[in-house]
């Protein structure tokens, strides 16, 4: 079985402004765990990064970090969750990535996917090369480049000047256009509730939302499923393979 990869990420770059007090003391939080992971004391690696979260601060770097640890301590269901926390905000770090593949191949449940259109895997795999933020800078550039060609297709009078105008307009209106879908969607993915993380050791899956209701199949620790509905302290799931039915909300927690 391959491994997680080795060591931690240095710096807290990216995460949410405070006071100036709050982020000495953050960062002196971060050193320690940093030292803690390194030294093999991954707990209080865990309940330092932890600590730092529940401060409402916030990155790639410390989901990546607290999923390492995790997984060091055998939570494997934490892990896997705080990796896909991670690539959330950096969706093409190979890093992130990795470990995330290394993790879920722990995982006891191995549920077949339903095979996809192969052109949607290609479409989400470019869509996943950058952030919400860097599409969205690449569409602004898209647009400005757009507006500068449209200048010069009006303004040019040499007759290559202004082809050279229009079909760059054309262009970059297109990039612009592209651009700004990818950053919606990684925006829209961002935000979703309704993807979970199996945190049970083991839960039965029910037929309806009730504890006396037939058990459908059993999912374990770490096994990631889509929340279609929600009905008061139960959620209505499927997995990959399509299968449906209710889990307890407290057995599982969203990404």
């Amino acid at each position: 079985m391959q491994a997680v990869a080795e060591g931690v990420v240095e710096g807290l770059a990216g995460v949410c402004d405070e006071p100036d007090a709050v982020e000495a003391s953050s960062e002196q939080l971060w050193d320690r765990a940093n030292t803690a992971y390194l030294n093999g004391d991954y707990h209080a690696a865990t309940s330092i990064y932890e600590e730092i979260l529940s401060r409402g601060l916030s990155s790639m770097k410390l989901y990546y970090n607290l999923g390492n640890s995790c997984f060091k301590e055998g939570r494997l269901g934490e892990a896997i969750l705080n990796y896909h926390r991670a690539l959330r905000l950096a969706p093409g770090n190979e890093d992130v990535r990795y470990n995330l593949e290394v993790a879920e191949a722990r995982t006891k449940d191995n549920i077949e996917q339903i095979p996809e259109f192969f052109l949607t895997g290609w479409v989400r795999s470019v869509r996943h090369a950058m952030s919400c933020t860097a599409w969205s800078l690449f569409s602004l550039v898209a647009l400005a480049c757009a507006l500068a060609l449209f200048l010069i297709y009006l303004l040019a009078r040499r007759l290559s000047m202004r082809k050279t105008g229009f079909y760059g307009t054309l262009i970059a209106v297109v990039l612009f256009m592209l651009t700004s879908w990818f950053a919606m969607g990684q925006r829209r993915e961002m935000l979703d509730d309704t993807q979970a993380v199996v945190m049970s050791f083991s839960t039965a899956v029910k037929s309806s939302p009730d504890k006396s209701a037939t058990d459908l199949f059993v999912l374990h620790e770490g096994t990631r499923v889509e929340i279609v509905n929600r009905l008061d302290q139960w959620c209505e799931i499927t997995i990959a393979d399509g299968k449906k039915g209710w889990l307890e909300a407290k057995t599982i927690e969203t990404i």
